[in-house]
């Protein structure tokens, strides 16, 4: 092998697989993409099925892809791990052949989480306690709506693994998983960061679907003879354990010790909050997930829609900006933020409701709606475009307090992340409101640097999480609060 080596992550997230090829300073080479598509079995309304085969050619087109841009030997791929899409997961038979799969977006099983509801008084809170999560993400239901609708697949099933698990399988052959996306199945005892089996017993499902649990950043394996083969790696590049997105993001931010956080910015917004005490909260509001930092934990807080809300807006009421992209190449979303920053903080005074804090327990969210403005020359487009900025804030702020109360710690700095960290309008917005400096990171899609990150540690390269973190994971500016502005959004 070449005394050259490079690292690869490989991400799926809930549109699209990605290969990333980065050095070992952290640089990123390359990256090939191809964009995936979940379709809804017409019997059954809300289903997202996942195309495994499919999808495994998208994503050994994207390996191939990603080591001939990069310009290497397939043999300097030193490691890779994999991240993915929460939720989602993958049914095998007794022969290791997928038989069954979902993305994180399938809703077809809204009747069993009222079955299982109905099973005993306080059983979703009794799993809560246990695993950190309620019936509103988890397998339980879905797992329970192939017994009660597809009973061949449930009887044929004889493992699980979540879609970075299955990734890890189509390349070495091993069924595994590990705990920060395991985790968030609803099947998981939060302190041993194993399966806790009597949970699906309680529910009326099978106990024995279960595989080894590895820790994120362990050898899961090599590259086996027949994937080095489709996708040209070596039989001896090592295969990491990686982890969930939010997570693995939490990693390539550097948010990997105790007491950090970080605020993901994304189509969903996650606030990620590091503990090394997995305790749930009394009242069931807010997640609570293994990191995959091994013995740590994260709180977890999600708003609904702020990314998808500001597509919407764009292409629903901005045309102009979208045809002076087209035209000059300047991003409309930039061109948009120009024009609101000549707004007050507060949108004089208009709110509008597209998320809500999150109540775990009993998620409800109030009808889309702008409220509080006045038919006056002030309330233009540029207004209503802040308020939407300041909303996705103000739900962020709602978490940060809601986290704050319930562990007791102070929240004094935040790392902000992903797609809205892009737009200074909008980190400064999460600044003023929060009330506390906010960075973002060099990196902003950091999810495949932290992925990158768990396949030099697995591998030997790197030290430890917290050494490559410290070292690779660059912040490129910080927002101080404006305090007048803050007093307005309190």
């Amino acid at each position: 092998m070449s005394l050259s080596k490079y690292l690869m992550a490989i991400d799926g997230g809930t549109g699209s697989i990605r290969a990333i090829i980065f050095d070992l300073a952290g640089r990123q080479i390359a990256v090939e993409q191809r964009e995936w598509t979940h379709l809804e079995d017409p019997r059954f309304p809300g289903s997202m099925d996942f195309d495994v085969n499919r999808n495994f050619q998208l994503t050994v087109e994207c390996i191939r892809g990603a080591i001939d841009r990069a310009g290497i030997q397939a043999d300097e791929i030193h490691a890779l791990a994999t991240t993915s899409m929460r939720e989602g997961f993958v049914l095998y038979d007794r022969n290791n052949r997928e038989i069954w799969a979902c993305a994180n977006v399938d809703a077809r099983a809204g009747q069993e989480v009222s079955t299982l509801k109905s099973i005993s008084p306080g059983i979703e809170e009794q799993i809560y306690r246990v695993s950190g999560q309620t019936f509103a993400l988890g397998a339980l239901p879905r797992l329970l709506w192939v017994k009660n609708n597809l009973p061949d697949v449930y009887e044929q099933a004889a493992a699980i693994t979540m879609l970075n698990d299955w990734i890890v399988f189509r390349l070495t052959g091993e069924l595994s998983v590990e705990p920060s996306n395991a985790s968030t199945t609803g099947i998981f005892n939060l302190e041993q960061r194993n399966w806790d089996l009597n949970i699906v017993r309680s529910c009326g499902l099978r106990d024995d679907l279960f595989p080894r649990v590895y820790e994120s950043g362990s050898v899961v394996g090599k590259i086996s003879a027949q994937a080095a083969e489709s996708t040209g790696l070596s039989t001896a590049c090592l295969v990491i354990a990686g982890g969930g997105d939010a997570q693995l993001g939490s990693v390539g931010v550097g948010a990997v010790s105790p007491g950090q956080a970080a605020l993901f910015g994304g189509s969903f917004w996650q606030l990620e909050y590091n503990t090394t005490h997995p305790v749930t909260d009394p009242a069931c509001r807010m997640r609570v997930n293994c990191h995959a930092v091994p013995g740590m934990w994260q709180y977890e807080l999600i708003a609904f829609f702020p990314g998808l809300v500001m597509r919407w807006f764009r292409n629903a009421f901005c045309q102009a900006e979208r045809m002076m992209e087209q035209q000059s190449g300047v991003d409309a979303y930039y061109l948009l933020d120009k024009q609101a920053e000549r707004v007050p903080p507060g949108s004089h005074g208009m709110l509008c409701t597209f998320s809500d804090a999150m109540n775990y327990i009993a998620w409800k969210h109030a009808a889309p709606s702008f409220i509080n403005f006045a038919i006056d020359d002030r309330f233009d487009r540029n207004v209503f475009y802040r308020a939407i900025l300041e909303n996705a804030a103000l739900v962020a702020l709602g978490h940060k307090k809601m986290i704050e109360a319930f562990t007791g710690d102070k929240i004094s700095q935040l790392v902000f992340a992903s797609g809205a960290s892009n737009s200074k309008l909008w980190s400064s917005i999460v600044a003023d409101t929060m009330g506390i400096p906010v960075s973002v990171p060099v990196i902003k899609e950091a999810t495949a640097l932290g992925t990158a990150i768990l396949a030099g540690v697995g591998s030997g390269i790197y030290g430890s999480v917290q050494e490559a973190s410290q070292s690779l994971c660059k912040i490129e500016k910080t927002y101080e609060p404006n305090l007048k502005h803050h007093q307005c959004y309190t």
